[in-house]
């Protein structure tokens, strides 16, 4: 744990410390940023403080004594529920205002962690009980120079194999070989191991009215077969195997045919344009040094898809940040399932990935967005047009 860091951040932030609780290891978060071990069972409940000054405090069980000898700071243990709802007093005496994992109406649920009866005991201390989510990003969400690189490295494996996924369909279809999503999706996952990449499911692979499912992913038993004449959309994220890498994360469209139908190519324009400006939007934000939050990055897409008519067909949030696990802890580029305010910070990245789904078919297109210090860019390589997938 490196608690000048978190003194720091609390001191910028205005707060008067930081309290992390856990029982049965429900707050990764707090593991995280703490340093504790995975020996850790914490069978009884704990609590550290980080004041912004001073000599962090913990207060812990009797049984489970130990539980926290591993950070610094001075020790309190509890047997009994009266004695543990008076030293949670102790533990925060001084302090007015404090962070936790909590957000308001659980708005973004990747924090909202502590659980609401936790939360009373706290505020009955007389500390108003703020959100962490801020806290959060900066030691979570931000990427090393080294995980950055990894993530350079995955997207260019990962377009790679993206351009191969759509030649394999194109072959088989050449060759008259039956191919289905899953046989697709197979291949993708058979591509990633042979290039030392790792995710943990997918990838989704959806022809026509499948693609419509933002989340559909094939299975054995349940794949359609790819024709002429389908569209086909594969969404596909993985990481390097190495310690600590990071996603890419990326959705494509492709044709099985040499003319893309009208209604199909107007309505990847709007999504394509919706992404561009977007992404745009951050680049030229943090060019010119002015904050950009989630929900303003989503409203750039949205606006654009909206007022092309389509606004009642994009039902999920515009993207997600990205770290260790493809839906990371920073900000969110959302203001339908919730209005982020968070900051997009330097040296974290995100996906911007609109959609339009149709009854008959479903477009999306996603790229990831890296902001470091002074810049923003998108990471790999970006779609302009429909894949042709010719089979002729």
């Amino acid at each position: 744990m490196l608690l000048e860091n978190i003194q720091t951040a609390l001191r910028k932030a205005q707060i008067d410390g930081w309290l992390f609780f856990d029982h049965h290891r429900r707050d990764p978060l707090a593991y995280r940023i703490l340093g504790l071990g995975d020996h850790i069972e914490a069978s009884r409940r704990w609590y550290y403080f980080v004041p912004t000054d001073g000599e962090p405090r913990k207060l812990v069980h009797r049984i489970e004594s130990g539980t926290l000898d591993g950070l610094p700071g001075s020790k309190q243990s509890y047997s009994s529920w009266p004695d543990q709802q008076r030293k949670v007093g102790d533990l925060l005496q001084g302090a007015r205002r404090i962070a936790m994992q909590y957000s308001p109406d659980c708005a973004i649920p990747y924090i909202s962690l502590v659980d609401g009866g936790t939360l009373e005991l706290v505020k009955k201390t007389g500390v108003e009980v703020l959100s962490s989510a801020n806290l959060i990003q900066e030691f979570e969400a931000r990427w090393t120079e080294e995980q950055f690189q990894s993530h350079l490295n995955a997207a260019r494996l990962v377009d790679t194999v993206r351009r191969e996924a759509f030649e394999f369909v194109g072959e088989q279809l050449r060759n008259q070989v039956t191919v289905t999503e899953y046989d697709v999706k197979q291949f993708v996952a058979r591509r990633f191991k042979e290039c030392g990449l790792f995710a943990t499911h997918g990838p989704i692979v959806a022809r026509n009215e499948n693609a419509s499912d933002p989340h559909y992913e094939p299975i054995k038993d349940r794949a359609a077969q790819i024709r002429l004449g389908d569209l086909v959309l594969i969404d596909m994220w993985a990481k390097l195997t190495t310690p600590n890498a990071v996603y890419y994360d990326i959705t494509w469209m492709g044709f099985c045919g040499s003319s893309v139908p009208a209604q199909i190519q107007n309505v990847f324009e709007v999504v394509r344009d919706a992404r561009k400006k977007a992404s745009d939007f951050v680049i030229q934000q943090v060019a010119a040094n002015r904050p950009v939050a989630g929900y303003e990055v989503d409203e750039a897409a949205r606006g654009h898809i909206e007022a092309k008519g389509f606004g009642s067909y994009f039902f999920h949030r515009t993207g997600h940040s990205i770290g260790t696990e493809v839906h990371g802890n920073g900000a969110n580029m959302d203001n339908l399932e919730s209005h982020d305010t968070r900051s997009v910070i330097p040296r974290t990245c995100f996906s911007i990935e609109p959609g339009i789904y149709l009854a008959e078919f479903g477009i999306r297109s996603e790229v990831n967005v890296y902001v470091g210090e002074g810049f923003a860019r998108v990471t790999g390589e970006e779609q302009s047009e429909i894949i042709k997938i010719v089979a002729g």
